[in-house]
């Protein structure tokens, strides 16, 4: 075959729609979301407040979580990632540049199943722990989690692998990307901060072309911590290359007990909605139960007292 008609042949991604569909796939999407009774027309976190401020995550956003180390990201993206394969039956996809499979398998079923992350670590585990460890294994079996662990992956190669699973598999519901800084550029420059543009940049065009969320973490300078307010705002995102404009949605992990041994607020988690394309931005609260690697919904009474 001719090279040209396989260029006419393939799928082509973009081209213009005429205005009779899109009127047509605009109307169907405000029924679907009229007869929808849940406030949430995306993917749940599976945080209440959360839940309310964003609709869940919606197809084709990059969602970038972003705080410092030690204020749990991985955590925090790992509880959303339980949820949607608790929940939802479309593959869940993560790369975890950090942290190896099976470490991120224990965390999960530490947070799953309430056991304390050490004594899992260690293997120490008592009596209590065996049916709470039995339970999360067999809640967490044969749903649809995909873990890839490839050090310094590349967008390139993450699209591919992406590919590959949805041949398989189904399209994604689900993609979480542990971190964004770790990734190496498909295009290597002498400039970081270009590569980090460029990266982000792909990961947005991946969650359009499988038109599924796209959880990226990210670090944040550690410029912040010169503050008197430590809690971090969009301009600290700006360093990284062109995140900020990137992302549909930044969200922003503080505990403030991480700097202030005394805190009022001890236990409990800020998340920050420092931008958010359709929706308003604005603070909402979870615990954080450290042990457990797990964020949680606060119990209506710490609302009542505040």
């Amino acid at each position: 075959r001719k090279l040209s008609e396989i260029i006419e042949n393939r799928p082509k991604l973009g081209g213009f729609q005429d205005v009779n569909k899109l009127l047509s796939d605009a109307i169907n999407r405000i029924d679907e979301l009229f007869n929808n009774d849940a406030d949430i027309t995306g993917l749940s976190t599976g945080f209440a407040e959360l839940d309310e401020m964003t609709s869940g995550w919606q197809k084709s956003d990059l969602v970038i979580v972003a705080g410092r180390p030690s204020m749990g990201k991985t955590s925090f993206a790992m509880n959303m990632v339980e949820h949607a394969v608790l929940h939802q039956d479309k593959p869940v996809l993560v790369f975890s540049l950090e942290m190896p499979a099976n470490q991120l398998m224990i965390r999960m079923m530490s947070s799953l199943g309430k056991i304390d992350q050490t004594r899992m670590r260690s293997g120490k585990l008592n009596e209590d722990d065996w049916p709470r460890l039995s339970s999360a294994a067999s809640r967490l079996k044969d749903r649809p989690l995909y873990i890839d662990d490839t050090a310094g992956i590349t967008p390139m190669e993450l699209k591919n692998q992406v590919r590959q699973l949805s041949r398989e598999h189904g399209e994604p519901g689900l993609i979480m990307v542990d971190y964004l800084q770790l990734m190496s550029s498909s295009v290597p420059t002498e400039n970081r901060t270009t590569e980090i543009t460029l990266i982000s940049r792909e990961l947005k065009t991946i969650a359009r072309e499988f038109n599924c969320p796209v959880i990226a973490l990210s670090q944040l300078s550690r410029n912040l911590e010169q503050r008197p307010n430590k809690r971090p705002i969009n301009a600290d995102l700006r360093e990284s290359g062109a995140i900020e404009q990137d992302a549909d949605v930044i969200v922003f992990i503080y505990r403030d007990e991480v700097y202030n041994e005394g805190s009022e607020d001890k236990g409990v988690a800020e998340i920050i909605i420092g931008k958010q394309r359709n929706g308003p931005i604005g603070t909402c609260k979870l615990a954080f139960l450290g042990k457990y690697t797990r964020f949680e919904n606060l119990a209506r009474d710490y609302f009542a007292d505040q």
